[in-house]
């Protein structure tokens, strides 16, 4: 009878356990639909070329002169000049080529630099990578609308490239008061783009003529920095020789006009640009304007070499 009594108790705690065990199925499937390529171009309106980001010994020409792209229906837009920026082509910049996106790749046919391949990683919700396996180089891009992108930081961040996107700024207006100086006589500055980046012509040329009928009095170097505390405000040094420097604070009336304050002197001078450079043609929309294709931005930095491997087939 105990040995039934047992049995039984065996029994009864092996169909108690058995009810209460409940079988869990883990599901690893993820419904989410993968964004495609061309959802994700399109996903912001304005993609800033980050210069300083990118990682690689090469160079991909578009990209290296393009402050802002923009994927459009098939259409390439760049911000390529300073000037302008914002306003141009509504916020987007001006058609420079043709794209094709399709499996993460994407074909650009550049208007004046030719086709580029890349492979497209998405890294965050804001920043995409655009890798060319031809020179093993990635450039990444910031997204954002237009509505919420910092053009004015974007200009004065880069208001040397401002200064290079004309021919001459011609001097046109000298202010009644502050002392005389040296710097009275100078009536036109031009601050060429490539090379060390950093280089300045002036001219006492008479006011009115046209540029290509100036004289360049002298060459030399400029250098343009931050002002703390105050965004909109740089200083401007240009290096005349090497016993003085003539210094200024810089400030931007417009798009074609700058001021220059003489702190030495306390006097205030304008000069309004001449002969507008547009950085990169897009077709009919420069006719008239001097086209320009050797500019293009700097690194802050040194370049590093890419670890990304090259997985096309």
């Amino acid at each position: 009878m105990k040995t039934i009594k047992i049995l039984l108790s065996f029994a009864l705690i092996a169909t108690l356990f058995t009810s209460c065990y409940t079988e869990v199925v883990v599901d690893d499937f993820n419904n989410e639909t993968p964004i495609s390529i061309n959802q994700l171009l399109r996903s912001h309106e304005i993609w800033y070329v980050d210069i300083n980001s990118t990682i690689g010994y090469g160079e991909t020409p578009f990209l290296q002169k393009a402050f802002t792209v923009s994927f459009i229906n098939g259409v390439l837009y760049a911000n390529n000049n300073i000037a302008g920026l914002g306003a141009n082509g509504n916020g987007y910049g001006i058609d420079v080529g043709e794209y094709d996106a399709y499996n993460m790749i994407l074909d650009v046919q550049h208007d004046i630099d030719g086709f580029s391949t890349f492979d497209v990683y998405e890294v965050d919700y804001n920043t995409i990578e655009l890798y060319n396996p031809n020179n093993d180089t990635s450039y990444f891009l910031d997204g954002y609308q237009r509505n919420n992108f910092d053009y004015d930081f974007v200009f004065y961040d880069n208001i040397h490239y401002f200064l290079q996107e004309y021919e001459a700024w011609e001097k046109t207006y000298t202010s009644d008061f502050g002392a005389i100086n040296e710097f009275d006589n100078e009536n036109y500055l031009q601050f060429l783009p490539g090379g060390n980046d950093s280089t300045f012509k002036s001219s006492q040329d008479e006011n009115g003529l046209n540029v290509n009928n100036l004289y360049w009095d002298y060459t030399g170097l400029y250098g343009v920095g931050d002002i703390s505390g105050n965004d909109f405000l740089k200083t401007l040094t240009l290096d005349y020789d090497f016993l003085y420097n003539e210094y200024f604070e810089l400030s931007v009336i417009n798009d074609s006009k700058i001021e220059l304050y003489h702190p030495s002197s306390e006097t205030v001078y304008e000069f309004e640009g001449r002969g507008y450079i547009q950085y990169l043609k897009s077709d009919g929309k420069t006719k008239g304007e001097k086209v320009q294709t050797d500019k293009k931005r700097k690194f802050r930095k040194d370049k590093i070499e890419n670890p990304r491997e090259n997985t096309r087939v």
